[in-house]
């Protein structure tokens, strides 16, 4: 039985033909034009950072994790296609644990031998190296590896901290001040050969290939400090610049063709301070610009310079939880939140793909402090039985992530709660509404490309009541009436007919 919700959607959709009639529409109305002279380079897909749920959930028993890999990777999951690998730094073994769950990202050396120069580590010595090390993150390559095809899945390593060993404060979570850069000075072309073998021992043992290397995350903030619970180092656009340098030299000396990303800044007005600050060489050794988008100022600034540069430009990490609204899977307000964060992101940065954070959110432990990060919620202090409950914000993203696949081009629309995009292949298009209010509204999309007749839509609706649930397929045309229903995510498949 159709839902009463999707009854009503069916009624909305239609083709609106030269003197069709209807009734005044009880809701707010409004006309959406689609841009299709100036669409966007291919889109290259949508994917998560595995820190810190890869390192917790890939240790998972089966067939939990098995599952969470399908939920997230599988092609009747949210099919992502990209996956952030997190190169870890590792704290000594006989510091006393302080970390998140999760955020114990071990590294793959062997403690260093006492007293044997300034780190005590020697990355030419085979003993300096423990292989077996990450197990659960690693176990997420070979499961995203199964379930990608190869002409889609894109793989990128990244570091959130060096080595406790290579660090000024002793620990992996910053130094004493949150100013002041973490990296023992000197010891950027050693942390570069650190990151360079990892990358390329998991290459290696996985059959896999990181397309791209980012040494550093979020550099020029105060978040990163000693007693922090999580990796971080800070890194002044000097030090950062000298670290992309040292990186770009030691890639070369090792022959391999992974690129240099970053600086995976928090937000674009810190990212526009970190560029301005990089030496002309770091600018040159990156070849894809990785920013973050936890805030909105400046988001279509971030483009100009990646267009100006010539640069690859990756929207490559963000989450939300609203404020003041305490972790519930069937509250639709986080949902609306993530939704709407692609749409602007997109619209705003276009970006060449959009990365979440971590799509698996240790379940909160109290109700007063909880938030809704995260698309699926687990219990990460049970390896055995680790119970998960997929939230709104899972179904809000499938209603993206299914349908705007890698290689379609996003087009300019003039909503700004509307995403466009076309398959150039077989000229489907895909719209997706977001209403974030409680008034419904009728979307007027008129999308005027000569190459479109009539067509078939399919329409998939998640909101309070439905997990995107499909609709009777309905005859359209080039002029869609869409209704968007309060607090909902609508996405729209317009398929020409042959």
């Amino acid at each position: 039985m159709i839902p009463r919700s999707l009854r009503i959607l069916m009624v909305g959709l239609c083709f609106l033909a030269g003197g069709a009639h209807a009734d005044k529409p009880v809701n707010v109305g409004a006309v959406v034009n689609v841009d299709w002279r100036h669409p966007s380079p291919p889109f290259e897909g949508w994917g998560t950072a595995l820190a810190w749920f890869g390192h917790v959930s890939g240790r998972f028993a089966e067939p939990y994790r098995t599952q969470l890999a399908d939920l997230l990777y599988g092609r009747d999951g949210l099919a992502l296609n990209i996956a952030r690998y997190n190169i870890g730094g590792g704290n000594a073994p006989d510091t006393p644990p302080y970390l998140r769950p999760g955020g114990d990202i071990p590294g793959f050396w062997r403690k260093p031998r006492p007293n044997a120069g300034t780190d005590g580590w020697n990355p030419d010595d085979d003993d300096a190296w423990d292989w077996s090390a990450d197990a659960g993150q690693r176990w997420w390559l070979d499961a995203i590896k199964a379930r990608v095809t190869p002409r889609e899945l894109i793989l990128e390593a990244f570091s959130n901290s060096p080595p406790y060993f290579m660090t000024r404060s002793g620990v992996v979570s910053g130094n004493v001040n949150p100013l002041e850069d973490n990296l023992i000075p000197g010891l950027e072309t050693k942390f570069a050969r650190y990151l360079v073998r990892v990358t390329a021992e998991l290459e290696r043992r996985h059959g896999i290939r990181f397309r791209t290397l980012s040494p550093i995350n979020e550099p020029n903030t105060p978040y990163w400090f000693s007693t922090n619970r999580q990796e971080g180092a800070h890194w002044s656009p000097e030090a950062q610049s000298r670290m992309f340098v040292a990186l770009a030299r030691v890639l070369s000396e090792s022959g391999m063709k992974t690129e240099i990303s970053g600086p995976d800044e928090t937000n674009p007005q810190t990212f526009f301070i970190d560029w301005a600050g990089l030496s002309a060489n770091a600018k040159a050794a990156i070849r894809q610009i990785n920013v973050h988008s936890y805030e909105w100022i400046g988001k279509s600034g971030v483009s100009d310079i990646a267009e100006t540069s010539g640069k690859r430009l990756w929207m490559s990490e963000v989450d939300l939880s609203p404020s003041n609204v305490r972790e519930d899977i069937d509250d639709m307000r986080p949902a609306i939140a993530l939704a709407q964060q692609i749409v602007t992101d997109i619209n705003s940065m276009n970006p060449r793909a959009w990365v979440l954070w971590q799509a698996i959110e240790n379940k909160s432990s109290d109700p007063k402090k909880s938030s809704n990060w995260g698309l699926i919620k687990a219990d990460f202090s049970n390896l055995e039985r680790p119970e998960y409950r997929l939230t709104k914000k899972y179904w809000a993203f499938a209603n993206f992530t299914r349908f705007i696949r890698p290689g379609y081009r996003f087009l300019k629309s003039d909503h700004p709660d509307a995403l466009v995009a076309e398959n150039p292949e077989t000229n489907d298009v895909v719209i997706v509404a977001v209403n974030p209010g409680i008034v419904a509204r009728t979307l007027d999309i008129r999308l005027p490309n000569p190459k479109r007749g009539k067509s078939t839509c399919k329409t998939y609706i998640t909101d309070a009541n439905n997990n995107l649930a499909m609709s009777k397929p309905a005859p359209c045309g080039g002029r869609l009436a869409v209704q968007s229903l309060p607090m909902s995510v609508v996405t729209v498949v317009s398929t020409p007919r042959q």
